[in-house]
C-alpha cells in the first residue's frame, strides 16, 4: 500500500516548508477549537488572547519538531526558522485581512513562536531516522 505523499505523488523538500505546512494544520485545528470554546461557553473574545497565544504557540511547536526532524540536524535552527517564519506569515495574513496594528502582542507572539520552534525542534532532530 502507498503512502499519501506516493499516492499524490509530491513530497515538501524544504524542512521548513513542511513544518509551515504542519503548522498551519494545526493551526486550523486550534481555530476550530477556540471557535467552539467561544460559541459552546461563556468565555468572551477579550479573554481569548492567552488561548491565542497559546495555539500559536503549539502550531509553532508542531512545525519546529516536524522540520527539525525532516532536516535531521541542527534541530534549534530549523524549529526557530519554522517559528520566525510562521510569524511573518501570520502577520502578514493578519495584516491583509483586518489591518492589524503593531501592538505589545507583536514581539510576545515572535517570542512565543520562536522560543516553542525551537524547542520543538530540538526535541523533533531526536526522533528522526537519520541518528
Amino acid at each position: 500500500m502507498k503512502s499519501i505523499t506516493g499516492a499524490l505523488g509530491f513530497r515538501i523538500a524544504s524542512p521548513v516548508a513542511s513544518g509551515l505546512y504542519w503548522s498551519s494544520i494545526w493551526l486550523a485545528i486550534g481555530a476550530v477549537i477556540l471557535s467552539i470554546m467561544l460559541t459552546g461557553s461563556s468565555v468572551d473574545e477579550t479573554n481569548l488572547l492567552p488561548w491565542v497565544f497559546g495555539v500559536h504557540g503549539f502550531s509553532s511547536f508542531a512545525g519546529g519538531f516536524v522540520s527539525a526532524r525532516r532536516a535531521g540536524r541542527k534541530g534549534w535552527y530549523f524549529g526557530l526558522a519554522n517559528g520566525l517564519m510562521y510569524t511573518l506569515l501570520i502577520l502578514i495574513i493578519s495584516f491583509l485581512a483586518t489591518d492589524a496594528n503593531w501592538t505589545i502582542t507583536v514581539p510576545t507572539l515572535l517570542l512565543i513562536t520562536s522560543l516553542t520552534g525551537a524547542f520543538g525542534g530540538m526535541l523533533g532532530v531526536n526522533t528522526g531516522s537519520n541518528n
